[in-house]
C-alpha cells in the first residue's frame, strides 16, 4: 500500500480524522465522480449550498450503509427544490437559480452513487 501525504486546511483535516479508516473508499468514490466530469462546486454560487452542506455533514458523521440508504435532504431543501422546479415550469429560472438547481442535480447524482455502494455493502455482508 502507498502512503500519501496531503496538506489540508485544519477544519477539513478535523472532519476527516474520524473517517481515517474509510478515506481510501471515500477517495475512490471522489475519483469516480471526477472521472464522470461532474463538478463538485459551481462557480455561479458564491456561498455554499445548504443541501450540499447537509449531505457533507451527514457523510462526515461516518454513517453505516443503512443510514445512507435512508438519508434524504431536509424538508426545507426539498421545498426549495420543488419551488425551483415549479418556477422553471412556469416562468423560467435566472442564471443563479439554474446554478442552484444544477447543484441539486449533482447532490442527487452523488446520493445515487452512495446508495448504490451502500446496497452493495449490505449485500456482500449477508
Amino acid at each position: 500500500m502507498t502512503t500519501v501525504t496531503l496538506e489540508l486546511p485544519d477544519d477539513l483535516a478535523a472532519r476527516l480524522l474520524s473517517l481515517r479508516d474509510r478515506l481510501p473508499q471515500l477517495l475512490s468514490i471522489a475519483l469516480e465522480l471526477s472521472a464522470a466530469d461532474l463538478p463538485l462546486t459551481l462557480p455561479a454560487l458564491k456561498t455554499p449550498h445548504r443541501a450540499f452542506d447537509e449531505m457533507l455533514d451527514f457523510l462526515a458523521s461516518g454513517p453505516k450503509p443503512e443510514r445512507i440508504l435512508a438519508f434524504k435532504i431536509s424538508p426545507q431543501a426539498q421545498a426549495r427544490l420543488e419551488e425551483l422546479l415549479d418556477k422553471n415550469r412556469e416562468e423560467g429560472l435566472t442564471d443563479i437559480e439554474t446554478a442552484e438547481i444544477d447543484t441539486y442535480s449533482q447532490i442527487n447524482h452523488i446520493l445515487l452513487l452512495l446508495k448504490a455502494r451502500a446496497r452493495l455493502a449490505l449485500a456482500s455482508a449477508n
